[in-house]
Formats: structure tokens, sequence, C-alpha cells
């Protein structure tokens, strides 16, 4: 059976992308080089990030992409493999992936959703920047030091406190 990706020229996209060992903590311990990674892909294939949140075991990403141009496949696909190239090689690598010369740090699918409107993609923003309180790496979303509710707040879209005590953000699909 093949595997199908939905895909629209320009559009807007929610992703979730995990490593293959959820109990590493290679993302944010490498944060630095994830960075990195992601600036390289985006000089050379743009999108624009509208949020992200990076946890230690995977990340949630809104991108929109260049009018024209569907192609996020390629642009995960380098950052995932250029993040995996800069790292040390001490993970546990299964038979299965020796042959195919594959990492053992990430999943090999992730999750995508086209975003299909306005309600769709506040609810996809709100929760990546509540995401790191539902783990409880912290208790209030500005605790986050990698994400993008820090960006929001900044440019004046979001209160410091936004989504304080007792909120609960929660995807409905």
């Amino acid at each position: 059976m093949q595997y199908r990706r939905s895909i629209a020229d320009g559009g807007t996209w929610f992703f979730t992308v995990n490593l293959a060992d959820r109990r590493q903590d290679y993302l944010t311990r490498h944060i630095d080089v994830l960075r990195q990674v992601v600036r390289q892909v985006r000089d050379r294939h743009p999108f624009e990030i509208v949020a992200m949140v990076v946890l230690p075991d995977h990340f949630h990403a809104v991108w929109t992409l260049p009018e024209g141009d569907a192609d996020y496949p390629t642009r995960m696909a380098l950052i995932k493999a250029t993040f995996s190239r800069n790292l040390p090689k001490a993970e546990r690598i299964r038979e299965s992936r020796v042959r195919r010369r594959e990492r053992g740090i990430w999943q090999r699918r992730y999750w995508e959703h086209q975003i299909r409107d306005e309600a769709d993609l506040q609810a996809h923003v709100d929760y990546i920047h509540y995401n790191p309180v539902k783990h409880g790496y912290v208790e209030r979303v500005v605790e986050w030091p990698y994400s993008s509710f820090h960006r929001y707040v900044r440019l004046g879209w979001l209160p410091e406190d936004w989504a304080g005590e007792g909120v609960v953000v929660q995807l409905q699909e």
C-alpha cells in the first residue's frame, strides 16, 4: 500500500514530528543544532513558521508554504536528515534502519494536517503554545523557552499570562 499525503500549493500545515525513542531529549539538548538546520532549510526552501514548539522528544509546527509550492515533505526530510547527521552516533539502530542507511533518531512518519480556516489555525497555534504545559514540563506557557509563544508576546499578539491557571487547550479532530 502506498502512503499518500494531502498536497496543496501554498497551503498552511500543522505537523507533529517525533523522535524514534520518545525517552530521549535530543531536540532540546541539541536545540541550537535544530534551529540552525531549520534556518538552513528555510533559506533553500522558503516557508513561514507560523508557530512552533520544541519539546525534548517531539516538535509541533504550523508552516505556510509559498504560493505554487506544496513540497513540505522535502523540507521535513531535509530537517530530519540534516539534524541527524549533526548528532553523534549514540542511538540504537535497528537492522531494518541499517539496511536503509537510516539513523535511529526520528520516527519514519510524521503527522500532518492541512489547516482549513482561521478557526482551525487558531486552534492549532493555541495547541502548540500550550503543549509544554500539557506534557507537564512547565506550569505556565511563558516558562517554556523553545516556543514561538515568546514571539507572539513580543509582537503583542498574546499576553504573557495567556492560558493561565485552569485553562486546558485541546484539538478537536
